[in-house]
């Protein structure tokens, strides 16, 4: 197996450095962790002063439906934990359907084990839950180690979903994760993009293997082109000279195809398989959604092609089976899906989401020279947050869905 292959499932199975934790075998005692909590808020910058009260959000207590879905105006404001913290005034915040799934439980089991192992929440604490991957803001306080950013600066970025999200007045992300806001965009357009900028360059870029300097004339298929990682995807690819094959239902065609998709097929009156059979011989498929069993016979034969999917089994299987069973099965089922394409010379990767505040950078410059543009299906008010959930849960967003925390026409 090559070697780069071993690389990306491994950091991307692994969920980066933060998996190490979960196998630590060398627990702290009740002393140390008195010193270092004492010791927390020397990681802060003396100024501006400490903030203290309460802020407004959306919380779940449960998991569940959209029912969960509370709206508390007595929610503690989040503090600075780590020397490359920062806290950020949420002006703007995007939904996901990652946010679907974490709002009914998914990954709550490797979540929740290093949640409590980097005490990002109150101890053996999950609830209070605050959702949200991704936001636009003004950055209101730095830890001591941040340098690239100050107060003041306005951002767009990401927050793991290791901590409390950003549907909510204020959060607490990391200086990785974020960048500074593109020129020109607005808070709402900025939003709408840090998640899905970072889950697809990790699956194109980091797994795939794709770059500005060797994608052109590349042959890249992407499953359902009209949602918001579909539509960044497409733009992306097409930016950088790839042919770009995509699927979508009929109302949706002419805004892919404005996008640069240059064949996009219709899954509701054209056969999609049959279609992609005739047009087979890609370098790269992106599977957003999973369960297309025809797609490695698409790609090229000896040529080192990839199938990368972002729908998992990784998470789901810790949650049903346990950590480590869940990472055993995790590992079998990922070596047998690789092992079927060796035989022609072809891959099978997992990818997942990844905060990147490299890959913010990137897009923010190619967004500035307008090779990208934010796409917006809709505009909620904070107050909204929950018909806003509705919605994406409807199915059928065309692009991304996004919560204006400055706009007061809230019932």
């Amino acid at each position: 197996m090559e070697a780069g292959l071993l690389t990306t499932m491994a950091r991307n199975l692994l969920l980066q450095s933060q998996i190490k934790y979960l196998c630590s075998s060398h627990p702290k005692s009740h002393i140390t962790f008195l010193k270092q909590s004492s010791k927390r808020w020397q990681h802060t910058r003396a100024e501006p002063r400490e903030l203290k009260g309460v802020m407004k959000a959306w919380q779940i207590r449960r998991y569940g439906g959209n029912e969960e879905l509370t709206w508390s105006e007595s929610v503690r404001v989040p503090r600075i934990l780590h020397p490359d913290d920062i806290l950020v005034s949420v002006n703007a915040a995007s939904l996901n359907m990652l946010d679907i799934r974490m709002r009914e439980g998914y990954g709550r089991a490797m979540i929740n084990a290093v949640r409590n192992k980097e005490r990002l929440h109150a101890p053996q604490s999950e609830f209070p839950l605050i959702l949200g991957r991704d936001f636009s803001g003004t950055i209101l306080k730095t830890g001591m180690k941040v340098k690239r950013f100050k107060s003041g600066d306005k951002i767009w970025g990401t927050v793991s979903p290791f901590r409390q999200g950003s549907h909510a007045e204020l959060t607490v992300t990391s200086e990785s994760h974020i960048s500074k806001i593109p020129t020109n965009l607005t808070d709402v357009e900025a939003a709408s993009l840090p998640y899905v900028v970072s889950t697809v360059m990790t699956a194109l870029c980091d797994v795939g293997e794709l770059k500005e300097n060797n994608t052109a004339s590349k042959r890249v298929l992407i499953y359902g082109g009209s949602g918001g990682i579909g539509t960044f995807a497409i733009q992306l690819m097409k930016a950088w000279g790839a042919i770009v094959t995509t699927t979508c239902s009929t109302d949706a065609v002419t805004m892919v195809s404005s996008l640069g998709a240059d064949h996009v097929i219709d899954y509701k009156t054209q056969n999609v398989q049959q279609e992609l059979m005739n047009m087979k011989g890609y370098d790269l498929i992106l599977d957003i959604h999973g369960g297309v069993d025809f797609s490695f016979d698409l790609l090229k034969k000896w040529n080192n092609s990839k199938f990368v999917t972002i729908k998992t089994p990784f998470l789901q299987n810790a949650d049903d089976y346990g950590i480590v069973p869940g990472l055993l099965r995790s590992g079998a089922s990922l070596t047998a899906n690789v092992l079927q394409g060796f035989k022609d010379g072809r891959s099978y990767r997992w990818a997942m989401f990844k905060p990147s505040s490299n890959h913010l950078l990137t897009v923010k410059k190619m967004i500035e020279r307008e090779e990208i543009r934010p796409v917006l299906d809709s505009e909620f008010s904070f107050k909204e947050a929950d018909k806003a959930y509705n919605k994406i849960e409807e199915g059928h967003a065309r692009g991304k869905i996004v919560l204006n925390m400055q706009r007061e026409d809230h019932p």
